[in-house]
């Protein structure tokens, strides 16, 4: 059965740097371990919501389960041209007030940015803001293990992909098309959420056809 958009699956991936063969990102075992990382498990998204680069998340559409595929995306379609603007020249300050000594190759988030250091001198550092991925080909190669048609496990897929909430740490409950999601936060962290809660209500409604209720387990100053 060919796979439409809108349909939650479960994928095993790997990506690789077309140019050196570098695995990048991995969901099978075997290429995790080549990469000197443990515990990975395949991926559960919902086609057409952007869970994955855009050309490789439209080319689910229209495959079929069990299958093994392999996409060939140039840099434009994979993340990006590299553009000379992100390549910035920032004072050291910056790095040194946030108690951080910059150093050529060092990776790092700043400001919600994956920055790069090129070079660190006389006061300056040299800091690269592109997608480290950003001017490469990309080669993914996948397979569609089965639809995930379990609720909850859909719901658990959209917390951890749109609000980035490992779903290990909430409650989830289901009732007919009534669904809770019961959180342990401090008080003050409970209202930031309810803040921005609504988009992510209205796509469970849209995409699991259920009704959405936000808890909180109690009260924490």
């Amino acid at each position: 059965m060919a796979l439409k958009k809108n349909q939650f699956i479960e994928i095993d991936f790997t990506g690789r740097v077309k140019d050196t063969n570098e695995i990048f990102d991995t969901t099978n075992q075997k290429d995790a371990k080549s990469m000197g990382a443990d515990k990975v498990k395949p991926l559960i998204l919902c086609i057409g919501e952007g869970m994955l680069p855009e050309k490789f998340d439209a080319a689910l559409e229209g495959k079929e389960i069990g299958k093994e595929y392999s996409l060939d995306l140039n840099p434009k379609e994979a993340f990006g041209e590299r553009k000379k603007d992100l390549v910035k020249m920032l004072p050291l300050k910056i790095f040194t007030d946030k108690g951080i000594m910059p150093y050529r190759g060092l990776m790092l988030n700043l400001d919600d940015m994956i920055v790069r250091i090129g070079a660190v001198s006389g006061g300056r550092v040299i800091a690269d803001f592109n997608n480290p991925l950003a001017g490469k080909s990309i080669i993914y190669t996948f397979k569609i293990n089965k639809i995930v048609e379990d609720k909850k496990i859909q719901i658990e897929a959209l917390l951890e992909n749109m609000l980035k909430i490992d779903a290990s740490k909430v409650k989830i409950g289901l009732e007919g098309k009534k669904a809770t999601i019961e959180f342990d936060l401090k008080e003050n962290e409970f209202k930031i959420l309810n803040a921005i809660v609504k988009p992510f209500s209205e796509k469970v409604k849209s995409l699991v056809d259920v009704e959405l209720e936000i808890k909180n387990k109690e009260s924490k100053k």
